[in-house]
């Protein structure tokens, strides 16, 4: 650690005492350490965006995340509590691959390619305010790495169809859980008319998958588990549902992150796992694991980017803002649609 690591490590820790009571600082579970040990509370975007909400208290509420998640928090918060995110450029490239704009034109392509069709929307809670508002108005809901299976089937005994966005790997593999064939699952390929399909394919479609993904999770092959079972026979393999169907469905499970985490920790000591996820993830339960053997699956990290633009020093920043009193980075959705996309929050909740 350089010495000014260390002062900037000081600073926040005096921050921090300074406005207890005051500041509740969440961290996701692939921030990277530096930010992740001044962390109140840690999660999936989800669970924290609920926990500030449910800790009613705090008026300042700082999401060590990305875009939309700061703006799930700031949609199940109260008024009076100011949510902040510490670098505004920490976005969601999977997230930005469907506009509220692109979903909307397609939704339109989709309705006159099917009369007399009910379609349901689902969008995967890494979405944007504005996508979820979408789906809310359209009787639709949102869903989590956790209970993409539970929601599609929810929605598929309400309708005749799913058009799920934007992440097209969760859809698949939510599908195929379901029993949804192969034939009747089809992929919306962004800026192609009708998405690139044909008519008579999107009438018997069960689910249509918008054509984004997470990079980080596109990193995995299935060459990396052929690897890892011939160099550690037993090895357990577990990945994260965004990655490709051909590489989950050679894992030994598949699961969020907090699916991953309860997993790592209920297994026995001296156990070995190679997990496809987001590496400081992997690396943080390797350091709380040391009974267990844990191994990156890729042989390169894989690393969210936009995460890491959260950094102790612009953390420092927006502490010291607040110690005097100003707000800076707050993040706001607007009222209309704040109340849209708390409609497909709720019906996932209610779920």
């Amino acid at each position: 650690m350089t010495q000014l690591q260390e002062n900037i490590f000081e600073k926040i820790a005096a921050r921090k005492k300074e406005l207890a009571g005051k500041a509740l600082i969440l961290c996701h579970h692939y921030q990277h350490e530096d930010v992740f040990q001044f962390a109140d509370l840690t999660g999936d975007s989800l669970k924290l965006a609920r926990e500030a909400a449910e800790s009613g208290k705090y008026p300042y509420i700082i999401f060590c995340g990305v875009h939309f998640m700061a703006e799930s928090a700031d949609i199940l918060t109260d008024d009076d509590q100011a949510v902040i995110l510490p670098d505004l450029n920490a976005g969601c490239p999977m997230a930005d691959m469907a506009t509220v704009e692109q979903v909307a034109s397609a939704w339109e392509e989709l309705e006159q390619a099917c009369p007399g069709q009910k379609i349901i929307p689902v969008t995967y809670v890494n979405s944007s305010a504005a996508i979820k508002a979408f789906v809310g108005k359209r009787g639709g809901s949102v869903c989590t790495s956790s209970n993409a299976e539970r929601v599609l089937s929810w929605a598929l005994e309400r309708g005749d169809k799913v058009f799920f966005f934007p992440d097209e790997h969760l859809g698949r593999n939510s599908s195929k859980a379901l029993g949804i064939t192969e034939d009747q699952i089809v992929l919306w390929k962004r800026d192609e008319k009708r998405g690139g399909n044909g008519v008579e394919k999107l009438a018997r479609a069960k689910t249509i998958l918008w054509n984004g993904y997470c990079h980080v999770h596109q990193e995995f092959m299935v060459e990396q588990i052929t690897h890892w079972r011939q160099r550690i026979p037993g090895i357990r393999i577990i990945i994260h549902p965004e990655s490709p169907w051909e590489v989950v469905r050679l894992a030994d499970q598949y699961g969020s992150t907090e699916g991953i985490i309860a997993a790592v920790q209920a297994s026995e000591p001296g156990s070995s796992w190679a997990i496809g996820t987001e590496v400081n993830l992997v690396k943080r339960l390797q350091k709380q694991h040391p009974d267990k053997n844990i191994y990156l699956l890729a042989p390169t990290p894989c690393t969210c980017t936009t995460m890491s633009c959260i950094t102790p020093a612009n953390l420092l920043w927006v502490l010291d803002n607040l110690a005097e009193g100003k707000i800076v980075n707050q993040i706001k959705v607007d009222a209309q649609t704040a109340s849209g996309a708390k409609l497909a929050l709720d019906r996932m909740l209610e779920i």
